[in-house]
């Protein structure tokens, strides 16, 4: 479990936050990042985030929202409203007013208006909010630029590099205009400039192009620092392509610099370019008018120098005051840890070097959508953040913890963080026994480890590099004294209970033996487990429902099972909270998933292959779950400390008999021996509900079933 511990340092430094607030167009829809995220509807999203101890938080005003048509009275109420909670809360605002945005429908990156008419509702923010102090009127202008005019995903989508310059230009000028407007109200208001923290390697044919983008990652500050002259690099390059020299006289003429540099640095913020293309997937294939590479993340090849180096870079070429102002990964629970720690670490060993770096920003507080496709598709993909919103809830992840820590100038530790994250780890270690016991790790206990869903959940914790054990002995035999061994042998930091009595037609006949199974052995763990301030996950089932519903079953419904399996399942809820009321219950549907031969799938698979009859109920409605999903959500939870019962399945619900026949297209087996009838029909042994499909209140949501049986074939299972 984790902790905090006071740390050594005297001085570090400050822990920011930031909303992925970005409004972008793709064609003629905008896209609000708020919305998704719900940010405009709840009302106590500010508190919450004041509980993190966050000094700054990076709050959008933007300039989308807020301007529809030239000359338009702006409704402020919400802006103020907002603004005024986080002054309440102690936190400083640092005010964004275009993220990864092209301005209102009236003008665009490319209209030699847009700075000009940034500075016009510059100068508005301003007067409205007179105390503002932070500013960050255009995020990551060259980021921008590229993604609108070289690579064309966002709008105006242009795809050539006299456009991608002229938008840069356009961003760093309508900054200079902006500020000085605001300047002209406020003469102390502040600059906090942001950029992608990029670096590019490359294979040795491949270094001119890798030290091109060396040069031009620095524009965005090179622009604001006059230091774009006949000297500099890129002068004769950007009037070789149609630039005026009078165009770049004016950043020479009105330098504007940060008060402030900030740096978003990701883990694919340094990228890594090979012309051996066929070493790497397709979509990384691409290439200049000389040659074709492939352009992948430099932590995957090896080639990434890290934070710390490309920090000193900017230090070395700037001299001025720096901040990380986005520090997110995409990723497991664990590894999103890891990266925000390796971050705060390498920015305390740089402030002990003598750099003043400002803080760290953890970015994306309330999680982000559809990022994975760069905002081009609405898929409505979520990354959760330092909080998951699912549940329309501010539910704190384990990151909310920590920063919580860090602001309070101590150290967090959870045992996972003694692994190091995937980009920077040798990955032909396998996290087993042999490995814990020779490094001395705490590992995740697993019992019944050699079930269906246990084999899956070893793979699961291969994957995601969570050192685990497990026990050679049949946990189900063993008494309260041994069990209290056994936790002090490994030393876990959890248990999770993966085993139990699973068939529910001969449970029927051998109710004792299931009851051992699934209520007397899962009770006697999880008190162990509390006797040793320790995690405890079991699962439990959709069986405990009676399947009288017309709609999916929450954590808030009253149970009713109808045969000994639900009712074994009921009864080990009951017990296992009554010993150890931290405990976590996961609630599942049926399960399928990759390499496991004893699942639905893999029998109907089996079935068609022979071209045998099958039976399948046409009138029971379930929601399944994907074992790589389920496992995953359950194990983010587990290392967020939640506890009591959560559902987990995948999305929406299915009837047997359709779920059949979608695997028999995926497979592209002929459908004719799938065979339809009633439960009433099925001469199976013990009831079922007609209806167990299942939903969360608590804010789980996995991806829709469809995709994940498209997943499972993608696998190409045995």
């Amino acid at each position: 479990m984790s902790t905090v511990k006071n740390c050594l340092q005297n001085s570090m430094p400050e822990i920011w936050g930031g909303i992925e607030g970005t409004i972008n167009r793709v064609g003629n829809k905008y896209r609000d990042q708020f919305e998704y995220a719900g940010h405009y509807l709840r009302t106590n999203d500010i508190d919450k985030f004041s509980e993190l101890g966050i000094s700054k938080l990076r709050y959008p005003i933007l300039w989308e929202r807020h301007v529809s048509k030239p000359g338009k009275d702006i409704d402020w109420k919400w802006a103020e409203h907002q603004l005024e909670r986080i002054r309440k809360n102690n936190i400083t605002p640092i005010v964004g007013l275009v993220h990864h945005g092209s301005g209102p429908t009236f003008t665009d990156l490319l209209d030699d208006d847009f700075p000009s008419k940034l500075a016009g509702y510059a100068e508005q923010v301003a007067i409205k909010f007179p105390w503002l102090e932070f500013y960050t009127p255009v995020n990551e202008p060259l980021t921008t630029a590229r993604f609108s005019g070289l690579y064309g995903f966002w709008y105006p989508h242009y795809q050539n590099e006299l456009s991608f310059i002229k938008m840069l230009l356009n961003q760093v000028k309508a900054i200079i205009l902006s500020m000085k407007a605001i300047r002209s109200i406020n003469p102390h208001a502040k600059l906090v400039q942001t950029e992608d923290l990029a670096k590019t390697h490359a294979t040795v044919k491949l270094q001119y192009q890798a030290r091109f983008e060396n040069k031009r990652r620095w524009l965005t500050y090179d622009l604001l620092c006059g230091k774009v002259n006949e000297r500099h690099f890129f002068w004769k390059y950007l009037t070789s392509i149609g630039i005026g020299e009078a165009d770049l006289q004016f950043f020479l003429d009105n330098s504007c610099l940060p008060d402030i540099m900030g740096f978003n640095y990701y883990v694919t913020s340094e990228r890594w370019l090979d012309e051996k293309i066929e070493k790497y997937p397709v979509c990384t294939h691409g290439g200049n008018n000389k040659d074709i590479y492939a352009d992948s993340e430099a932590v995957r090849s090896g080639n990434a120098v890290g934070l710390k180096a490309l920090i000193r870079e900017a230090w070395q070429r700037y001299g001025k005051t720096l901040a990380i102002t986005e520090c997110h990964l995409n990723c497991t629970r664990e590894e999103q840890m890891r990266w925000l720690k390796e971050t705060w670490n390498d920015c305390l060993a740089l402030a002990q070097e003598g750099i003043p770096l400002k803080a760290v920003t953890a970015w994306a507080l309330l999680g982000s959508h559809d990022w994975d496709t760069l905002l081009t598709k609405c898929n409505k993909h979520y990354e959760t953040g330092v909080f998951d919103v699912r549940s329309n809830n501010l539910r704190s992840t384990s990151l909310g913890k920590m920063i919580r820590a860090f602001s309070q100038k101590q150290n967090y530790y959870h045992p996972l963080l003694s692994e190091r994250g995937w980009w920077n780890r040798d990955l032909t270690i396998i996290p087993n026994r042999s490995y814990i016991k020779k490094t001395g790790k705490r590992p995740l206990l697993i019992i019944g480890s050699t079930s269906v869903l246990g084999s899956a959940l070893v793979k699961v914790c291969q994957q995601r590099f969570i050192p685990y054990a497990h026990l050679n002995e049949n946990y189900v035999t063993l008494n309260s004294e041994r069990i209290d061994d056994i936790i002090k042998e490994n030393k876990p930091w959890a248990v999770l209970n993966a085993g139990g009595y699973h068939d529910v037609d001969r449970a029927e006949q051998n109710a004792k033996e299931c009851f051992k199974a699934n209520v007397t052995a899962p009770g006697l763990w999880s008190g162990c487990c509390r006797k040793s301030g320790i995690q405890f996950l079991t699962f439990s089932s959709d069986m405990v429902f009676n399947g009288e519903k017309n709609n999916p079953y929450n954590e808030m419904d009253a149970i009713m099972p109808l045969n000994v399996f639900g009712q074994s399942k009921a009864k080990a809820e009951e017990m296992v909270l009554k010993n150890y009321s931290d405990s976590l219950i996961i609630r599942t549907g049926p399960f399928f998933g990759p390499g496991a031969k004893l699942n639905f799938v893999s029998s109907i698979l089996e079935a068609l292959k022979e071209r045998k009859m099958f039976v399948v109920p046409s009138d029971v409605e379930f929601s399944p779950a994907y074992t790589p999903d389920l496992l995953n959500a359950a194990l983010d939870l587990l290392i967020d400390e939640e506890k009591g019962i959560w559902h987990i399945s995948n999305s929406g619900s299915v009837t047997w008999f359709d779920f059949a026949n979608l695997v028999a297209v995926q497979a592209r087996y002929k459908k004719y021996n799938l065979v339809a009838k009633p439960l009433n029909e099925m001469k199976w042994f013990a009831k079922r509900p007609h209806y167990s499909a299942l939903v969360s209140k608590k804010g789980i949501e996995l991806p829709r079933f469809e995709n994940a049986l498209e997943r499972y074939f993608e696998l190409k299972p045995d």
